[in-house]
């Protein structure tokens, strides 16, 4: 079961029936949600630094330096936007994303959550890989070739502690919350979003796209149930990072 919140000081107020929210607030926080979706952020980056001469591939192979500016280049860029967001409409950017809640308890309650993250993981991939292996259609992940040396592997684990770990789950809160309170509900939202999130997967092949969906309403619910984005960034960067560990471990063997 996954650890539940009794409620604190600073948790969201009830708010207001959704069919009586004007038409206009709606229309805003739709656009908002395409804003900070993450496609039109990466899209408008790797625009800029290809106007620099910056390639995401250099001789074939995908570039440590190209995925790491773009990843941290866009990580600032969506909190940035989300917190202006936050203030535009008068909310609390702490009182949304962390409920006014110590970090240290939340930190230990997402440690345990890497575990059932992979668990998730295993579930979903396992099966497919032995009763529709035709959904495995990228064999070897194409991020795995970032990780030439011990300084890629370092890069790497940058990357997906602010990327993956925290821009994810910030990410993830804020939109569950503007559909939370504009957009039709958390449930739409967790399906939504969990749904974008495995298709911005794509690249890591169908079987990782159903996976990393899952993965993501799992995160959303946690965040849902807890009011608080740390747990989901500490089981996040967590899973991210032992996967690393576990690919570095099995190609060293």
């Amino acid at each position: 079961m996954l650890p539940e919140d009794n409620g604190q000081p600073g948790d969201p107020k009830p708010r207001a029936p959704l069919d009586t929210i004007p038409l206009a607030a709606r229309v805003v926080a739709f656009v908002e949600v395409l804003i900070c979706s993450d496609y039109l952020t990466q899209f408008a980056l790797g625009g800029t630094l290809a106007v620099f001469g910056f390639q995401p591939f250099v001789h074939g192979q995908l570039s440590i330096r190209y995925v790491v500016m773009l990843s941290l280049g866009d990580t600032l860029l969506l909190l940035g936007l989300i917190l202006v967001m936050l203030y535009a409409h008068g909310e609390r950017p702490r009182d949304v994303l962390f409920g006014r809640k110590p970090v240290v308890p939340e930190v230990v309650a997402g440690v345990p959550l890497i575990l059932v993250a992979l668990a998730i993981g295993i579930a979903v991939l396992l099966p497919i890989r032995r009763f529709v292996p035709g959904l495995h259609t990228v064999e070897t992940n194409p991020l795995q070739q970032l990780l030439r040396s011990p300084r890629d592997a370092w890069l790497f684990a940058l990357v997906v502690l602010a990327a993956g770990g925290v821009r994810e789950e910030v990410q993830r809160a804020f939109l569950l919350h503007r559909f939370e309170v504009w957009l039709g509900g958390p449930v739409v939202g967790v399906v939504v979003t969990s749904v974008a999130f495995g298709a911005g997967h794509l690249l890591q092949g169908v079987d990782a796209t159903f996976a990393t969906g899952l993965l993501g309403a799992f995160w959303g619910i946690v965040y849902l149930r807890r009011r608080s984005c740390v747990a989901p960034i500490v089981s996040h960067a967590g899973f991210d990072l032992l996967q690393i560990v576990a690919f570095l471990g099995a190609r060293k063997a």
